[in-house]
C-alpha cells in the first residue's frame, strides 16, 4: 500500500517513518523554545539595519536541534529554514521548518507563536505540523491525518467549520496594517463585510482555523517557511489556502485560507476589486 498523490506514491512504511521523525522534530523544538521562552535570559538581536525582525537564541537552537534529527534520520532529504537557509537533498522531499513562528509574540512571553514543521515535493506541502509548546498542542495535517494533540495526549480529529455566511464569519491576519497600503485596502473590504477580525496570532491562526475556530485567514508579505506546514495542516482538515488570485501559496506572498469553498470565493473577489 501506498501514500502519495500524482504519481508520487510513498510507501506506507516510508509514510509511517516520516510522521515519527516529524513528532521527534516537534519535541525537540518544544524543549529549545521552552527554555527560553518567558525567560530573563532572552536577549533577541535583530536581523536588519533598518526596521525590527528580531531572531533569538531559541530560533536558533530550535532549528539546530532539528536539523540534527534529520542529518542522523532522512539525510537524503533537503531542508530550507527560516535560519540556516537550504540544504540540498535528493529524495525529491524537502522538510521546510520555522523554528518559531512569531518570534515577537515569543519575545512578549504570548502563548501564540508556534514551531512549523512541513514537508513538502516538488508540487508544494504534503504533511504539516503546527506545535504550540506552551500550551501543549500539537497540530497534525497530511497522510491522511488531521489530528489536534493535547497536552495529555487526548486526540482530536481536525475539521473546518462550514456552512457560515461572510457576513457571520471570524477573519484573522496578524498585523492589522497586513502589508502595503494596498493590500491593506484590499484586506479593509473583506474585514469591513465579516462578523469579527482579530489580529496577532501567526501560525496559531491557520491552527484555529483547521480545528473550526476562524473561518478566515488573510495575510500579505509572507515566506514559503511561514506557510508550509500551516497549508498542510489546513488542508488535511477540509480548508483551503491559495494565494490572493487563487493559485498556489506555497511559495509565500498574499495568502488566504478558508473554511470553505464559498467564503474562499467571496474573500478572493473582494480582494482583487
Amino acid at each position: 500500500m501506498a501514500v502519495g498523490r500524482k504519481g508520487a506514491a510513498i510507501p506506507a512504511e516510508t509514510v509511517a517513518e516520516i510522521v515519527a521523525t516529524a513528532h521527534r522534530l516537534a519535541d525537540a523544538a518544544r524543549g529549545e523554545t521552552l527554555r527560553l521562552f518567558r525567560s530573563p535570559d532572552l536577549r533577541p538581536d535583530n536581523k536588519l539595519t533598518q526596521g525590527f525582525d528580531p531572531v533569538t537564541e531559541a530560533d536558533r537552537a530550535s532549528e539546530r536541534a532539528m536539523r540534527a534529527i534529520l542529518a542522523r534520520e532522512r539525510a537524503e532529504d533537503a531542508i530550507l529554514g527560516e535560519e540556516y537557509g537550504a540544504q540540498p537533498g535528493v529524495s525529491g522531499l524537502t522538510w521546510v521548518l520555522d523554528p518559531i513562528d512569531g518570534t515577537r509574540a515569543f519575545m512578549a512571553g504570548a502563548p501564540s507563536w508556534g514551531v512549523l514543521i512541513g514537508l513538502a515535493d516538488d508540487q508544494g506541502p504534503i504533511y504539516g505540523i503546527v506545535d504550540q509548546p506552551h500550551l501543549g498542542e500539537r497540530f497534525e495535517g497530511g497522510f491522511g491525518r488531521a489530528l489536534l494533540t493535547a497536552r495529555d495526549g487526548m486526540q482530536t480529529p481536525l475539521a473546518v467549520r462550514r456552512g457560515v455566511d461572510l457576513s457571520q464569519a471570524t477573519l484573522m491576519t496578524t498585523y492589522p496594517e497586513v502589508g502595503s497600503p494596498q493590500e491593506y485596502a484590499a484586506f479593509r473590504r473583506v474585514a469591513d463585510r465579516v462578523r469579527l477580525t482579530r489580529y496577532g496570532l501567526d501560525c496559531y491562526a491557520y491552527a484555529l482555523l483547521a480545528a473550526g475556530h476562524v473561518d478566515l485567514v488573510i495575510e500579505a508579505g509572507l515566506q514559503s517557511y511561514d506557510v508550509a506546514a500551516p497549508i498542510a495542516v489546513v488542508q488535511a482538515a477540509g480548508g483551503i489556502v491559495t494565494d490572493w488570485t487563487g493559485g498556489p501559496a506555497h511559495q509565500g506572498g498574499r495568502i488566504v485560507a478558508a473554511g470553505s469553498e464559498d467564503l474562499h470565493a467571496q474573500a478572493l473577489e473582494l480582494l482583487a476589486e
